[in-house]
């Protein structure tokens, strides 16, 4: 909770909070409304309890990175016990891989209600998607924070790496669709490729929102830097006479 190192553990359980107090911060955190829980679905799920344990192991993640995410961790995180655990995921590398499916979930939906698809504003759309990837809020600082600890461990995980790493690449075909759909209206520079161009803008887009992270840039220096970008792509839109 509180990144205090614990002292080593004798007999019985190991140590999971370095105080009462501690624990008591751990247990009121717990009890407060996750940011993206208004109007989430629980198919499968009535209870919502594999999406709190999931929920549990974001915040760890996004705190402490994925090794300190050991199921009895998560259970006290959770505020639910290690046999629940258990029993919605059967093991840590399912617990893993069914949170990250669960957070990409979770957050397209979140996108979704806060995005305006309205595809007569091509460049307004994109700029919209490119936001997804970066620190502007709560909710999208952690799950940037999460993808990075599921990073981390995709490098010495390949079963976890072909979840984390999906060869479709959906997020770079999702911005090179949009860039393609423009360019047959005739709204974008010409001569571009539009897969290079989302290849760009996406890595680009989470790098920069990692320094963001970091306190290396400010959001509006990164906004500026997509705004140029984009400003390049859209070169010559003949409807809006750039």
């Amino acid at each position: 909770m509180c990144r205090t190192a614990l002292l080593p553990a004798g007999r019985g359980r190991p140590a999971l909070y370095c105080s009462r107090s501690c624990q008591a911060r751990a247990y009121r955190r717990r009890k407060q409304t996750p940011v993206p829980a208004a109007g989430r679905p629980t198919v499968g799920d009535p209870s919502g309890k594999r999406l709190r344990i999931a929920e549990a192991l974001w915040r760890i993640a996004a705190e402490r990175g994925l090794h300190a995410a050991s199921l009895r961790e998560v259970a006290a995180e959770a505020g639910v016990s290690l046999r629940s655990v258990q029993y919605h995921f059967e093991s840590k590398h399912r617990l893993l891989v069914d949170a990250l499916q669960l957070l990409h979930a979770e957050n397209e939906r979140i996108a979704r209600s806060r995005i305006r698809f309205d595809t007569a504003e091509p460049r307004g759309l994109l700029r919209a998607v490119l936001e997804e990837f970066l620190p502007v809020d709560t909710q999208r600082a952690t799950a940037l924070r999460v993808f990075a600890a599921y990073y981390a461990r995709s490098l010495t995980d390949p079963a976890l790496a072909e979840v984390f790493l999906p060869a479709e690449q959906p997020l770079e075909r999702l911005v090179a669709d949009l860039i393609a759909a423009a360019q047959a209206d005739g709204r974008t520079a010409p001569g571009l490729d539009p897969w290079r161009e989302a290849d760009l803008l996406v890595a680009g887009a989470v790098g920069l929102g990692g320094d963001v992270l970091h306190d290396r840039r400010t959001l509006d220096d990164v906004r500026r830097t997509l705004d140029y970008h984009l400003d390049k792509i859209f070169a010559g839109d003949r409807r809006t006479g750039r």
